[in-house]
């Protein structure tokens, strides 16, 4: 059972180096973050799978990338509004019934930006809707970084069985 596990990690090796595997899992993450497609998870398992001493340090670079991909829609969001209001010359209505259950439950209803294609939508709207930065950010990271600690201690737990 482990000849496939010695022989996929021998072949990812083949053709990636550990300071471009990080590079990678960065730039992904940071792309998965956007409205762009993307999937950090499959390029950090394929890091971890070849460079296995370096799991935590993918998972850092994994979520400040993430994180920084997150800014950017956040702020995307924000510019979206504010250039609305001034082009448009009308205020934005924000007494829709979505945008208000966003209102009410705040940022802390940013940890689920970790899900596919719901996620990406509601940190733009929590730009959009102009929350709070920090606290966003706060709980932006709880979800982020609980889908890349899984991810972490699954593919370490499951090293400990090869």
């Amino acid at each position: 059972m482990t000849d496939w596990f010695v022989a996929i990690s021998a072949w990812l090796k083949s053709w990636m180096s550990a300071d471009i595997g990080l590079t990678g899992v960065f730039f992904s993450a940071l792309l998965s973050a956007t409205i762009l497609p993307g999937s950090s998870e499959v390029v950090l398992t394929a890091l971890i799978t070849a460079w296995p001493a370096l799991a935590w340090q993918g998972f850092a670079v994994a979520l400040a990338g993430n994180l920084l991909g997150c800014l950017l829609t956040f702020f995307m969001g924000h510019a979206a509004r504010d250039g609305y209001e001034r082009f448009q010359k009308v205020k934005v209505d924000l007494d829709r019934p979505l945008i208000l259950q966003l209102r009410r439950r705040g940022p802390p209803a940013l940890v689920l930006s970790v899900l596919p294609l719901v996620g990406d939508a509601l940190v733009l709207a929590a730009g959009w809707l102009k929350m709070p930065l920090w606290s966003s950010l706060f709980w932006i990271a709880i979800g982020k970084g609980t889908r890349y600690l899984l991810l972490v201690l699954g593919l370490k737990g499951l090293r400990s069985f090869v």
